[in-house]
C-alpha cells in the first residue's frame, strides 16, 4: 500500500484471491459509476454478478466488458426497482441462472441538487421511489425468498449517504429517501438476523463519477463548489477504496458485522455536517441557468 518514496497506492486491492468464489450478488444499478467499480471488484474476486438498470442496452455493454476485463461471470437484467414484479422477476432470473442468490446490494439511487421549493411534488417522488421504494422492494423481494427456502448465511448491504444521518440542505429528497433506507438497514439487522441475514450500509463522501456528479453538480459548479476542499484529506476517494470496503462487507470475513453504517468519506462529515449546505452561496439566476441546463439534457 505504501512505496518507497511513501506515497499510498489507493487503487491497491485488499482481499485475497477468490475471496468471493462461490458467491452470487446482485448489484442493483451495478452497470455505472461507483456500483460498476463494485461488480468490478467482485468479479475479480470470484464472484458471480447479477446487474440491473433500466436500460438493457447499456448493461448488455459493460457486461461484456467486464466478462473481457475480469474473466468473470456476469448476467444483465433490465429491472426497474421501483416496480415490485419486476424486482420478483429479475430474482427468478438470477436464480434460474445461479441457483441461489447470497448477496443484495441495494446501490440504484436517484438524486438532483435543488432549493426544495422550486421542486414538483412528482420530482420529489421520483427520488423518494427510486431510492427509498427501489431499495425496500429488493429487500422485500429477496428477504422472503430467503425465509421460505430457509436459506441461511445471506448478506444485504445499501449504499447511503453521510446526510442519511445529518441531513443536508439543497438534496432534500434524496436524504429523506437515504435516511429511511439507513432506518431500514439498521430495523431488519435485528429483525431478521435470526433467519441468517446480515444488513449493513456503507456511506460515502465524494466520490465523483462523470455520469453522477455532471448531474448533480453541472457545468461551472464543480469547480465553484470543490467538494475536495470539505475533506480533511484534502483529496476525493478513489473507487477503488470503495470497492474493497464493500467486498470486505459482503464477504464472509466480515460474519460480525451487522446493523453497522460505514462511513468512508476522509472526515468530511465531522467537519461540516450536510455535505450540500455550501450550495446556500449559489444565487437565485444561477439556480435558473441550472434548471435550464438540466432540462435540456433530460430533452436530449
Amino acid at each position: 500500500m505504501i512505496s518507497k518514496d511513501n506515497s499510498m497506492n489507493f487503487k491497491a486491492k485488499m482481499l485475497r484471491d477468490d475471496a468471493l468464489k462461490g458467491k452470487t450478488i446482485v448489484v442493483t444499478g451495478g452497470g455505472s459509476g461507483l456500483g460498476k467499480a463494485m461488480t468490478t471488484y467482485f468479479l475479480e474476486l470470484g464472484a458471480n454478478v447479477v446487474i440491473t438498470s433500466r436500460n438493457i442496452e447499456k448493461l448488455q455493454t459493460v457486461k461484456s466488458e467486464l466478462e473481457a476485463q475480469t474473466g468473470g461471470k456476469v448476467l444483465a437484467v433490465q429491472c426497474d426497482v421501483r416496480n415490485y414484479d419486476e424486482v420478483e422477476a429479475m430474482l427468478a432470473v438470477s436464480i434460474t441462472e445461479y441457483g441461489t442468490v447470497d448477496v443484495l446490494l441495494n446501490n440504484a439511487a436517484g438524486n438532483f441538487i435543488s432549493p426544495t421549493e422550486r421542486l414538483s411534488a412528482n420530482a420529489f417522488d421520483t427520488i423518494i421511489d427510486i431510492v427509498l421504494k427501489g431499495t425496500k422492494n429488493c429487500t422485500l423481494a429477496f428477504g422472503k425468498h430467503w425465509i421460505a427456502q430457509k436459506e441461511t448465511n445471506k448478506t444485504v448491504l445499501n449504499i447511503v449517504t453521510t446526510y442519511a444521518f445529518t441531513g443536508s440542505a439543497y438534496v432534500v429528497p434524496s436524504a429523506t429517501a437515504k435516511a429511511g433506507v439507513l432506518a431500514m438497514t439498521r430495523s431488519l439487522a435485528v429483525e431478521w438476523a435470526k433467519y441468517g441475514m446480515r444488513f449493513n450500509a456503507i456511506a460515502p463522501g465524494p466520490f465523483p463519477t462523470k455520469g453522477a456528479w455532471d448531474r448533480l453538480l453541472p457545468g461551472d459548479l464543480k469547480e465553484k463548489f470543490d467538494l475536495s476542499k470539505k475533506v480533511p484529506l484534502k483529496r476525493f476517494g478513489d473507487h477503488q477504496e470503495l470497492a474493497n470496503l464493500a467486498a470486505y462487507l459482503v464477504s464472509d470475513f466480515s460474519a460480525y458485522i451487522n446493523g453497522e453504517v460505514i462511513v468512508i468519506d476522509g472526515g468530511e462529515w465531522l467537519k461540516g455536517a450536510g455535505q450540500m449546505n455550501l450550495l446556500e452561496e449559489v444565487p437565485d439566476q444561477m439556480w435558473d441557468m441550472l434548471e435550464e441546463m438540466i432540462r435540456s439534457k433530460k430533452n436530449k
